[in-house]
């Protein structure tokens, strides 16, 4: 008789047991980092594929076959090499998955990954969608890479992507939400209501001395290294923003934002959060593309008392005018499968715990 998965999104143990069973597959052993509190960090293997454009397979065709029909050109992994901005590149992941039959998973790209306007998808073999793996997927993982503004230098083994593992129904409800931010406090600061899901809004007021608002990229710069932190001066790539007194910030359409949440969040022990856009008729704008959020992010006792969340933007195709409160984004709460072992915070060394306004982690600290 087949094991009973307990529902819930799979905490650290969780998924190190999936691993061990042999329902995630690879042939090197899992780096001693890769498994985070409630999320598993995906590896880049040894060659990418030039691509003329993005696809999903669909159910006809497998990776292999529709990428010996588009590649352009092969690229060895295993000495490092540059992505360049404005392509699309495939590589294959060194994890592969064979999930029980009530276990499916979800992908989005790592916090760092976003922050850089890295672009990345997981795609798996005769999908019809992106990001997602059906509940008893068997088979490879490929990443559609695709960078934004920066070139990036990547090797065998980065990792710019992160896989979540689900069993049942995870949501809370509305009820649910108020609940859990009655007894637990999900958000400081600011009025945003708490319903389905957390909703918070744009900071425009800044902070220190100066108003630091944001972080505007530049348009020609040099290379980043994905696995190098704290090597990169931070005027080499952006352009500060600050509060001139107007509390609006215009966003310019083919331009990438790194701007800051008013309000501080919190995701305690028993729950897992993931960032979603707000209603997309509030604006023409695009935030945060990097979306999960693990136990403990914001938590006082893994070293937070809520945190920020960080946001990526970009306006679609005009101009358009954000406002200080403006309502930019919401966390959806997930109950965890059990009790996790282990919490986002300072005793993982993670990297954005009790954050304000902050850029990748390949960037020296500004100012």
């Amino acid at each position: 008789m087949a094991e009973a998965w307990p529902q819930g999104v799979f905490p650290a143990r969780l998924i190190e047991k999936l691993h061990a069973q042999g329902a995630i597959a690879t042939a090197r052993p899992f780096d001693a980092d890769q498994v985070q509190p409630a999320s598993l960090d995906l590896r880049l293997g040894d060659v990418a594929y030039r691509v003329r454009s993005s696809f999903l397979p669909g159910p006809a065709h497998s990776m292999v076959d529709r990428i010996e029909a588009l590649k352009l050109h092969e690229i060895d992994l295993t000495r490092g090499a540059v992505l360049e901005r404005g392509c699309v590149y495939l590589v294959p992941l060194q994890e592969n998955l064979d999930l029980p039959a009530e276990v499916s998973a979800s992908a989005n790209p790592k916090s760092s990954t976003g922050r850089l306007d890295v672009f990345t998808r997981v795609i798996g073999d005769r999908a019809r969608g992106f990001d997602q793996m059906p509940a008893g997927y068997k088979g490879p993982l490929y990443l559609e890479v695709s960078p934004r503004t920066f070139p990036v230098l990547v090797r065998t083994g980065s990792r710019l992507s992160q896989m979540r593992f689900r069993c049942g129904d995870t949501r809370i409800t509305s009820a649910e939400h108020q609940a859990l931010h009655a007894s637990d406090t999900l958000v400081i600061g600011g009025d945003q209501p708490v319903g389905e899901g957390v909703a918070l809004s744009i900071d425009l007021q800044g902070e220190g001395r100066n108003g630091l608002i944001g972080f505007r990229s530049k348009r020609h710069t040099g290379v980043v290294d994905v696995d190098k932190k704290n090597a990169l001066d931070v005027l080499d790539f952006w352009e500060p923003l600050y509060n001139r007194g107007q509390l609006e910030l215009t966003l310019d359409p083919d331009e990438f934002y790194i701007l800051v949440s008013h309000e501080a969040v919190h995701v305690p022990p028993s729950h897992a959060a993931e960032m979603v856009p707000f209603d997309p008729l509030v604006g023409e704008f695009r935030v945060h593309y990097a979306g999960f959020f693990d136990p403990g992010f914001g938590h006082s006792s893994a070293g937070g008392t809520g945190s920020r969340a960080v946001l990526e933007v970009r306006s679609r195709e005009v101009p358009f005018l954000l406002g200080h409160g403006q309502s930019i984004g919401k966390l959806i709460y997930e109950r965890l499968a059990e009790k996790p072992d282990r919490l986002y915070g300072s005793a993982l060394g993670s990297n954005y715990q009790a954050q304000t306004l902050k850029l990748s982690k390949h960037f020296k600290p500004y100012p």
